[in-house]
């Protein structure tokens, strides 16, 4: 079975095609600048890359695109492809589960796109695009793996009507890539997922944490928006909230230049003043001696490690740590720093073997740490794929 995934932005289209009896990706793709004169999409299958530099003017035509490069190049016929799934950030409280797309499932999308108003309505996009085709499509939510929070854990410390009114509270992101990758460590330990204690660190651009009691989500450092939780490569994170009234009085900013600052010129980016990424900053702190480089990765490596020991605590002990994403993959330095003096905590790291691990699977804790802690890069498509097609073969 040929599962086509799609993750449509305002004015991007992403897609993989992938062979579910083997979880092979066949081709897969990315348009950008949508709706603009210098739109473009890359198409890759094999070790070819073909680059279409055509106007796009929506994501109907690039869907039109998409398809009909998968019939010359990698299917014989449209009729290969069985189901479409789509990456949906926001589900609000109502899709715990993946979803087959009706019209009733639209309009749920819709409901909650005042919670992802980025996100939602360019999801809708793709959707739209693709309804013509008649083939089976199914939604998979970034909020729903966490929608097994207990209340305790959700609700926030502001008056309950606002939850009642408006639905304020910890909703939490990066779900499919912490609920893959918690499913692989499973796999790895030979071990029952609904028997671990797994805290998963999606460490990339943006950041999360989540701490997975039995095989389900507890509790995860984003909250009722990805702004929450730990600083990342331009968001704050969590900051005292009387900053902003503060710094909107002081500054004469709007609702929207707070945003903009807490949202796009904060985290790495804000302390650093040099870059979100990781690779200019490290290299600006060790080859240079930039001392404000130095505090934004040793900012960061703090924030995530006092999540990660506040999860050790609610969770009663912790089984397994799992680094992912860009950073957590690729970055011995930062989990040497997460993980060092630890000890007490029955995680040792074996920095040696750390050192060598980057990008691939790998159990990087010592022979005699009571805590395994591994590497997994993460595979959203594969997860959204998975989820799609158990759907749709019941």
């Amino acid at each position: 079975m040929n599962i086509l995934v799609l993750n449509a932005g305002s004015s991007s289209l992403k897609y993989q095609l992938i062979n579910m009896e083997n979880e092979s990706i066949l081709a897969k793709g990315s348009a950008e600048k949508i709706g603009n004169k210098d739109s473009f999409i890359t198409h890759k299958y094999g070790n070819e890359k073909i680059m279409d530099e055509s106007f796009f003017e929506n994501h109907e035509v690039v869907v039109d695109n998409v398809l009909n490069f998968l019939t010359t190049h990698v299917i014989s016929s449209i009729d290969e492809i069985k189901a479409i799934g789509h990456r949906i950030v926001h589900g609000g409280e109502l899709f715990k589960h993946a979803a087959i797309i009706d019209d009733s499932v639209i309009k749920g999308i819709e409901d909650c796109s005042d919670l992802a108003p980025l996100h939602n309505p360019a999801h809708l996009k793709g959707i739209y695009a693709c309804k013509k085709l008649n083939i089976p499509m199914v939604a998979v939510f970034d909020t729903a793996f966490h929608q097994t929070m207990p209340e305790e854990c959700f609700i926030y410390p502001i008056p309950y009507e606002f939850y009642e009114k408006y639905k304020i509270r910890k909703y939490g992101f990066h779900g499919t890539s912490h609920k893959y990758v918690s499913q692989r460590a499973s796999e790895i330990l030979e071990k029952n997922l609904d028997d671990l204690n797994i805290i998963t660190c999606h460490l990339g651009n943006g950041a999360s944490l989540c701490a997975i009691k039995n095989g389900k989500s507890y509790n995860t450092s984003m909250g009722f928006t990805p702004l929450a939780g730990v600083m990342m490569g331009t968001r704050s994170g969590d900051i005292d909230p009387a900053i902003i009234s503060y710094l909107m009085e002081k500054e004469n900013l709007t609702s929207k230049q707070i945003d903009d600052i807490l949202n796009k010129k904060s985290g790495l980016l804000g302390i650093s003043g040099i870059s979100n990424d990781c690779r200019d900053i490290e290299n600006e702190a060790w080859n240079n001696g930039n001392k404000r480089a130095q505090l934004a990765l040793d900012k960061f490596g703090l924030r995530v490690k006092e999540t990660l020991g506040s999860y050790a605590a609610i969770l009663n002990g912790v089984d397994a740590i799992v680094f992912t994403a860009g950073l957590g993959e690729m970055s011995p330095e930062t989990r040497e720093f997460i993980c060092k003096d630890l000890e007490h905590f029955g995680i040792k790291l074996d920095y040696n073997l750390n050192k060598s691990i980057r990008g691939k699977e790998a159990i990087i804790s010592s022979s005699d740490s009571k805590t395994t802690v591994l590497v997994v890069p993460t595979n959203e498509e594969l997860m959204i794929a998975r989820e799609t097609m158990e759907l749709v073969s019941q």
